[in-house]
């Protein structure tokens, strides 16, 4: 085989990966071996090793321990609705991050003081070193982790209040909207920005995401008067979930 410019094991990777998403070697099927694709495309033994790690970063291949590497079963990408805040009456942790009413799940959550970092105080207009309380979440559809989410709210509002833990006291469990409101500090806009990044390990590991994998990071912000109460990092595989806007027309 006669490789153009592009490196000979992009080129390799490039056609096992079609033969992949072709159906020509189906999930579960094991990968040719080192030397098999050595001596099917005619490359040393380097480039036959940096082409499988090249689909194994992808995600589209796995080592199994003792046995060799084998395609992955491909997830069909579900969808995750998202929307401006709800009504105070679905405005459960989760209903707050997934606006589709239909969507039923469970999290778990545990809260702690914290100094806002530099990223933290500027999206919170705060100080950096000011207190906030930290919250962090896994969401659970089905018993199938879906998203992780760390908020961070000011003490400056929410301290020594009933809506101080989010997931304790009277409101414990409800979302930002009615919790704020409790305490008169009504959220009248949010914004969301949405990028995307290699997922860190430990995030991988409760997604059961594979390393290298890609994660969706939705920024969302609750303002009240333009100012910002609350900030939050959503965090979503992005190989097996697309996040869909619905957004209302003025």
């Amino acid at each position: 085989m006669t490789f153009g410019e592009q490196p000979a094991y992009l080129r390799v990777a490039g056609d096992l990966r079609k033969k992949i998403v072709d159906g020509l070697l189906p999930p579960h099927t094991r990968l040719p071996s080192q030397a098999r694709i050595r001596e099917e495309y005619g490359v040393s033994d380097t480039v036959a090793l940096e082409a499988r790690k090249v689909l194994m970063a992808e995600g589209l291949v796995e080592g199994r321990s003792g046995s060799g590497t084998y395609v992955r079963e491909r997830p069909v990408p579900r969808r995750i609705a998202r929307s401006g805040f709800r009504p105070a009456d679905t405005a459960t942790p989760f209903r707050q991050e997934q606006a589709d009413t239909s969507a039923r799940g469970t999290w778990e959550s545990g809260s702690e003081q914290a100094e806002a970092s530099v990223p933290i105080a500027e999206r919170l207009a705060l100080q950096p070193g000011d207190r906030v309380m930290r919250t962090r979440y896994l969401y659970r559809e089905a018993g199938e982790p879906v998203m992780l989410s760390t908020s961070w709210e000011p003490l400056a509002v929410t301290g020594r209040t009933p809506v101080m833990l989010p997931e304790e006291g009277p409101l414990g469990g409800m979302g930002v909207v009615e919790r704020m409101a409790a305490i008169d500090v009504i959220v009248d806009n949010v914004t969301e920005e949405v990028g995307a990044r290699p997922g860190l390990a430990e995030e991988l590991h409760a997604l059961g995401g594979v390393p290298g994998h890609v994660v969706l990071v939705v920024q969302r912000t609750f303002y009240a008067s333009g100012r910002p109460v609350e900030t939050a990092d959503v965090v979503i595989p992005a190989d097996r979930y697309r996040v869909a806007y619905h957004l209302p027309v003025k």
